[in-house]
């Protein structure tokens, strides 16, 4: 496990430790915990980003067509 030392403004560490006091987790938990969130929505993008290069525009527009066809059929 890494050791990681990160500054940061008083304030905003002060907002963190009451934060995670409001969780009953450590501040460590609690960065942990934050870093997944993001580093799963990035994760999530770059794969968005990477099926929509290898997408066909054409083909998804009739999708969404066909889509907005059944939702009216309803």
């Amino acid at each position: 496990m890494t050791t990681l030392t990160i500054r940061m403004p008083d304030d905003k560490a002060s907002r963190l430790k009451a934060l995670a006091q409001s969780r009953n987790i450590s501040v460590n938990k609690l960065i942990e915990e934050l870093s997944t969130i993001a580093l799963t929505e990035y994760d999530a993008q770059v794969r968005f980003e990477v099926r929509a290069a290898r997408a066909n525009a054409t083909q998804g527009l009739a999708l969404l067509d066909e889509l907005e066809k059944l939702e009216l059929a309803d």
